[in-house]
């Protein structure tokens, strides 16, 4: 019996299989550019433009950056690309992606890895960085809830923590076109590569 496609061509023109990833069919254009179409908050937020994966995980490395200036530019890089698996599979709330059970958590992981191997970054992120990264993640989610999702202040310090005044200090989200953010997100990932100690 013949398989289903399960993979998906990318406007680089490399075929990447969602199922069985490889770093071979990784190119940070079609991370960037998928991203910066992705809304976060299933698209619920206030303004003229969605609010994107890719504005989101610039945001992240940015709080990551301020919290941890002394680590090695490769974290701030994992900071960076920690939702690289949604440019092919989306965003979803935690609360569906808790339902929607481990198979989930799975073809994020494959991705996941092969999008580190493609960067220079080891396949499985220190269980420490991954949580230093988590918590930029929800300091960020903080900072989204209460300036464009419509929550407030006390809900947002129970759902996502109270964050700390200093690191969110001059912090402000501005909506903007898909094509800004997919420019800025390139950059950046252009940056930190070049700092890197090997880079690829």
């Amino acid at each position: 019996m013949k398989q289903p496609r399960a993979w998906q061509r990318m406007l680089s023109g490399r075929r990447l299989d969602l199922l069985d990833p490889t770093p071979f069919d990784i190119e940070i254009e079609d991370i960037a550019h998928g991203l910066a179409f992705v809304a976060r908050w299933n698209g619920q937020t206030r303004g003229d433009y969605a609010y994107s994966v890719a504005e989101h995980s610039l945001l992240v490395e940015q709080i990551y950056r301020r919290m941890y200036p002394r680590d090695p530019v490769q974290w701030y890089l994992a900071a960076l690309l920690h939702d690289g698996p949604e440019y092919v599979i989306g965003d979803m709330i935690s609360p569906v992606k808790s339902a929607v059970g481990p198979e989930y958590e799975v073809l994020d992981q494959r991705l996941c890895a092969a999008i580190h191997i493609r960067f220079g970054l080891p396949a499985k992120i220190p269980a420490q960085i991954k949580k230093r990264i988590k918590k930029a993640d929800k300091f960020s989610a903080w900072l989204e809830a209460t300036q464009i999702a419509g929550f407030e202040v006390a809900e947002a310090n129970k759902l996502f923590g109270r964050p700390d005044p200093e690191i969110m200090d001059g912090l402000r989200i501005h909506l903007r076109p898909p094509v800004e953010v997919r420019r800025d997100y390139t950059a950046r990932h252009a940056e930190l590569m070049a700092a890197m100690p090997s880079a690829v």
